[in-house]
């Protein structure tokens, strides 16, 4: 028995250094040097958002960057800087959308043809849409060891792409995954996910009471943060939920599970509880919005223009195996309505109670496009209660803070990372000025809107070739 035990610990410790070595790079600071990145820029007569504590807003600034960071603000612009103008224009820091799910190889399964296997997109396609769109920083929700090398791809300088914080999912029952459904198992899956390179902890909504805690308590244990469900388990008590290092609700609809009428009491109960256990929020409403407009029809997601820059088998699993529309009718509609309204009615609530609030969209979901997501869920925040400003903190400096990462980015600040978004208009007026993008740093390199249309437009155009070469349709069909 001795002999048997070392060797299942040999091996553990020989996966555990296997697994290890996938994530030798830090996603703080995973950026590859290439030549674009070794330029100097400076953006002059440019307005300045700087997202700092204070809300300071500077006017007519100059912005020198060299070596992928902001080196001054209204310093000398050195003699070798390329020069962007910025007159008329705002600066703001890149945005981060805190719950995406990016796919990576195997995302399709073995229900489609087997011909699929041969068009998967790569890691560039994955990551267009996030830079296109000024993200340049996203929290993976349910990674997996091929998420690691996407983000080495992106730390080599061969890919284009934003930061990528990777939170390990554990889950209680039966299947595939992380599973644990007893303490000690739920502990073992927490130390495991740590040895494998993930910075952080999902909970899922099957895990028991029990597990439930000992995943959490072991995270904290361990330094890493937890975010996700309110197990089932807990249902009708979620007080017993908050405990300590449960850091982050990953939807508004884990809260409105947990109410029988959809309240304002309700809302400002959990308002309170979140605040005493200091539990942030991110609450998705978006991908609400998709879910009614779906069960409704399919006509509004067969229309979304950012719908040609999802790969045509993610298009045609949206269109055919559609779990908001299947079994659809007048009951579902009414209900989702209902919570949609409530979780607006939340994020009001966990706004005045002083809980902090940060942006993030499920992109990956059907309807909810990578990138193009996040914009969408800045409005649906303004129109939930939170002034532009408070929008806008919630996908900058907020969540920078949340992951640790606040020291190099989330704010225009000398010394910080070169994560920057250029704007045509100024999105403390209205904050769908977000999407007037004129360009973007990602981690120093320069992507002015020719490039990223030019970005955009292969990706579209190669879509559409893959679509009509394997007989996809943008209705579903084979």
């Amino acid at each position: 028995m001795k002999r048997k035990h070392c060797y299942s610990l040999l091996l553990l410790v020989f996966l555990t250094c296997i697994l290890a070595s996938c994530s030798t790079i830090s996603f703080t600071n995973h950026y590859g040097q290439k030549a674009d990145q070794q330029k100097v820029f400076a953006i002059k007569d440019v307005h300045v958002i700087t997202m700092n504590a204070g809300s300071e807003v500077l006017q007519d600034a100059t912005v020198v960057i060299k070596d992928k960071k902001i080196v001054s603000l209204n310093g000398p612009i050195p003699a070798d800087a390329e020069i962007i103008d910025g007159k008329g224009k705002w600066l703001i820091p890149g945005l981060i959308d805190m719950h995406v799910h990016v796919p990576v190889d195997g995302h399709f399964n073995a229900n489609y043809p087997t011909h699929t296997a041969v068009v998967f997109t790569s890691t560039q396609d994955v990551m267009t849409p996030f830079v296109a769109n000024g993200v340049t920083t996203i929290f993976e929700l349910s990674a997996k060891a091929g998420h690691f090398g996407q983000r080495n791809e992106i730390a080599r300088g061969d890919v284009i792409g934003p930061r990528m914080a990777l939170a390990a999912l554990i889950e209680g029952g039966d299947g595939p995954g992380r599973i644990a459904n007893t303490p000690p198992d739920g502990r073992q899956a927490v130390r495991m996910a740590k040895a494998e390179g993930y910075e952080f902890i999902k909970v899922y909504s099957k895990l028991n009471v029990a597990t439930f805690k000992a995943v959490v308590d072991e995270a904290g244990k361990q330094g890493m943060r937890v975010v996700g469900h309110i197990p089932n388990s807990f249902e009708g008590r979620v007080e017993d939920a908050l405990v300590p290092h449960f850091d982050m609700v990953a939807h508004a609809e884990e809260y409105a599970k947990q109410s029988k009428d959809l309240s304002d009491q309700d809302a400002q109960r959990f308002a309170r509880l979140a605040k005493e256990n200091g539990t942030w929020l991110t609450p998705t409403l978006t991908i609400m919005v998709w879910a009614a407009s779906q069960a409704r029809s399919l006509d509004e997601l067969r229309a979304l223009r950012s719908l040609e820059y999802v790969h045509p088998l993610i298009q045609s699993k949206w269109l055919t195996a559609n779990n908001a529309n299947k079994g659809t009718g007048p009951d579902r509609v009414a209900r989702l309505e209902k919570i949609i309204d409530f979780n607006n009615r939340l994020v009001k609530a966990f706004r005045e109670a002083g809980v902090p609030i940060v942006a993030g969209t499920d992109a990956g979901c059907s309807g909810v496009v990578w990138g193009f997501s996040l914009h969408d869920e800045l409005e649906l925040l303004v129109d939930a209660g939170l002034s532009p400003g408070e929008a806008l903190a919630s996908a900058t400096r907020l969540p920078a803070g949340w992951l640790g990462i606040d020291s190099l980015v989330g704010t225009v600040e000398a010394g910080k990372f070169a994560d920057l978004i250029l704007l045509d208009a100024n999105p403390l007026k209205e904050i769908r000025n977000t999407r007037k993008i004129s360009g973007v740093f990602v981690n120093g390199r320069w992507l002015d809107k020719a490039e990223i249309n030019a970005m955009l437009s292969d990706l579209a155009g190669r879509n559409t070739a893959a679509r009509n070469k394997y007989h996809w349709s943008k209705r579903g069909e084979y």
